[in-house]
């Protein structure tokens, strides 16, 4: 008779919530925030972190959720896309928005949250440095264009 996978207990803060959560040691991040946790705006696009769509911030750095075991994030503060907003638009989203830079909206919460890393690592980001920058996630639906001028309208704002 096989033996249950031993469970872990994982506390972390997600959007400011203090929450705990048991799982089995192989439960990636992205699981957890999604299913245990049920903030579904973090997408599970490859499971390899090649399209950024799971992307979060864990202490304050952007990361791809389907590369960190839940159990590594013990202790962690954790911000989803859900968590950037109080009442109105991260200036991100608001961006996003205004230069209509979504299409079917798959990608949108990942580069969201790659982007407020690169403007808080590169608050004077050209054009080259958009695009550099968003090496790591991937749009399907090719929005680069309207997603480098909405960061571009971010960098001009200051």
């Amino acid at each position: 008779m096989e033996q249950p996978e031993k469970r872990y207990a994982v506390t972390l803060e997600i959007n400011g919530a203090r929450r705990t959560v048991e799982v089995e040691a192989r439960r990636l991040l992205v699981h957890l925030i999604r299913e245990d946790l049920g903030l579904t705006g973090t997408h599970v696009g490859c499971d390899t972190s090649q399209c950024g769509a799971c992307t979060v911030e864990v202490d304050g750095k952007a990361t791809k959720s389907c590369t960190v075991l839940a159990v590594m994030a013990d202790g962690a503060s954790i911000t989803t896309i859900e968590g950037i907003s109080t009442g109105t638009l991260d200036p991100v989203q608001g961006a996003f928005h205004e230069h209509h830079a979504l299409q079917c909206g798959f990608c949108t919460p990942g580069m969201i949250m790659s982007v407020r890393q690169l403007l808080r690592d590169h608050p004077h980001a050209n054009e080259e440095d958009i695009r550099h920058g968003l090496a790591g996630n991937i749009c399907r639906c090719t929005g680069y264009h309207n997603i480098v001028r909405a960061i571009e309208s971010i960098v001009a704002k200051g």
